[in-house]
């Protein structure tokens, strides 16, 4: 029978329908202020287990103290992996820009980089100052100011995020140290008939993002020991290091591919120290990217991310491929996770296949404690049931 819409219920319907508007306008005004917030929230969600692990399981008193140490443990592990991947890229650079300078100097013949510029600009003094009065140079001036604008501006919007950082983790810490508390109130910001679905809501996505975060960590810890057993069997630069980076990257799906530039740089430098071709080195680490890519898309990702969301492969890269479109970068990040909650949602409120499912009472095994207080009940009903006509009969 389908339900009537009465002027009473449109009007709850527009009115709800307001508010969600609203909430979302007055968010997208408050992002900049909310955001820190949210990126708190979420480290905090992720630091939890630890910060307990810390207090009850290693007996450190407090709970501030505990968030401390686990502060101190977390800025630790970060360092060390700066320590792995930077300091030997910064080592490879350097020795990419010394050969570099030894090619011109054998090339060109030029003992003194700085000593030819200057030779040079005052052979060409007459030439460059007629540049600098011509239209040419003025023009390019007004063209090149709005851009060192926007530079000082990217330049004030890093100052911000810095300290929108600090913000972000005093936001934890004080999140951490209540985490409990707020878990567990969060729900009375409801009215007391909407808190059954929102509790409901926030079991979901607290499943679906441990889902997510264990699975797309081990695709991570996967792709990064691939690449490190790739780039050493072609004995490329940095092998480990490179991994291990590419690895941490793909922490967020696809955002490893970045690592190409290195790639090329490193690449580059072998070529220059060995005297191999580039195109060879650059040819087989791209190799290397190709293989592991196919093995992660078609291997793993399917069998771990597959498992851990409860999603068919084919489904899987579908919603990858669909959100990826829809919302660009962040639609990767968001897709399995999302969705995951999207199919139970329709399974729940829309073909409600729960509901329709008949409940059918566990049989107990033979032989196990669930029989014998099986066969108990049964022969309770039996007495009570031979004792029943006396009873009538009373």
């Amino acid at each position: 029978m389908q339900e009537k819409i009465t002027f009473d219920k449109f009007i709850r319907w527009a009115g709800v329908g307001a508010l969600i508007l609203f909430v979302l306008v007055a968010v997208n005004y408050l992002s900049n202020v909310l955001l820190p917030f949210f990126v708190a929230w979420l480290l905090a969600y992720l630091l939890y287990p630890v910060v307990k692990f810390v207090q009850y399981r290693l007996h450190v008193p407090t709970r501030a103290l505990s968030i401390i140490v686990t502060f101190i443990g977390v800025t630790a592990v970060i360092a060390l992996v700066v320590y792995l991947i930077i300091p030997p890229m910064i080592e490879q650079f350097q020795k990419l820009g010394s050969l570099v300078t030894k090619y011109i100097h054998v090339s060109a013949n030029i003992d003194s980089i700085p000593g030819a510029i200057q030779q040079w600009l005052q052979e060409n003094q007459a030439e460059i100052e007629q540049f600098f009065r011509s239209k040419d140079f003025t023009n390019g001036l007004q063209k090149a100011m709005p851009q060192l604008f926007n530079f000082l501006g990217q330049t004030a919007s890093v100052v911000i995020s810095i300290v929108a950082s600090l913000i972000t983790l005093l936001y934890m810490f004080f999140i951490l140290l209540d985490y409990e508390y707020l878990t567990n109130n969060w729900i009375k910001i409801f009215p007391k008939k909407a808190r059954p679905f929102w509790h409901e809501l926030m079991k979901d996505v607290e499943r679906e993002l441990n889902n997510y975060i264990r699975g797309q960590s081990l695709v991570a810890l996967t792709m990064g020991i691939l690449f490190c057993i790739g780039f050493t069997i072609i004995d490329f630069p940095m092998a480990i290091g490179l991994g291990i980076m590419i690895g941490i990257m793909d922490l967020v799906p696809y955002l490893h591919t970045f690592a190409l530039i290195p790639t090329a740089l490193l690449a580059l430098l072998k070529a220059a120290d060995t005297g191999q071709n580039f195109w060879l080195i650059l040819l087989a680490a791209v190799a290397v990217f190709a293989i592991v890519q196919i093995i992660i898309d078609m291997v793993v990702t399917p069998k771990i991310m597959g498992h851990a969301m409860g999603l068919n492969p084919a489904i899987l890269l579908l919603s990858l491929s669909v959100w990826g479109a829809l919302l660009g970068f962040i639609g990767l990040i968001i897709a399995l996770p999302l969705t995951t909650l999207l199919i139970a949602y329709y399974q729940r409120y829309v073909t409600r296949e729960n509901e329709d499912e008949p409940v059918v009472p566990e049989q107990p095994q033979p032989g196990t404690l669930n029989e014998a207080v099986g066969n108990t009940i049964v022969a309770k009903e039996a007495i009570n049931e031979e004792k029943l006509p006396e009873n009538l009969a009373e």
